[in-house]
């Protein structure tokens, strides 16, 4: 089994508007992209972005709530390597996120299922 090396990891909860200065704060920090998550409950988005800290080990993720039409700005100016997260969140789940450095247009996957996947209920 695992050993835990630091069971402190953070999960934040922001606001919309407190996505840049948390990104800006996380990256001056040294921290690193890990993750970025998109999941559609109750009619809503939960975004989950988590780095960590290579120093001690510990993972911080900044998770918030919007509405599915809210403009995301991209973190591809402060995050690079986000660019392919940040494309499968918009082409995979449809969340808006506007300005990606490096943007695929919803051709980064060549699958055979409709995209997004949410929202299926409400077009049937």
């Amino acid at each position: 089994m695992a050993q835990v090396i630091n069971p402190d990891n953070l999960i934040k909860m922001i606001s919309l508007e407190e996505l840049l200065p948390n990104l800006l704060e996380l990256k001056k920090r040294g921290f690193r992209v890990c993750q970025l998550c998109a999941a559609y409950i109750n009619q809503m988005y939960e975004l989950s972005y988590t780095f960590a800290n290579d120093g001690d080990y510990r993972l911080t993720t900044l998770r918030m709530e919007i509405e599915p039409q809210q403009e995301v700005p991209s973190m591809t100016e402060i995050f690079p390597m986000a660019t392919f997260y940040e494309n499968e969140m918009r082409e995979l789940f449809g969340v808006n996120i506007q300005f990606i450095r490096m943007d695929y247009h919803d051709k980064l996957y060549r699958i055979n299922e409709t995209t997004p996947f949410v929202h299926r209920e409400d077009n049937e």
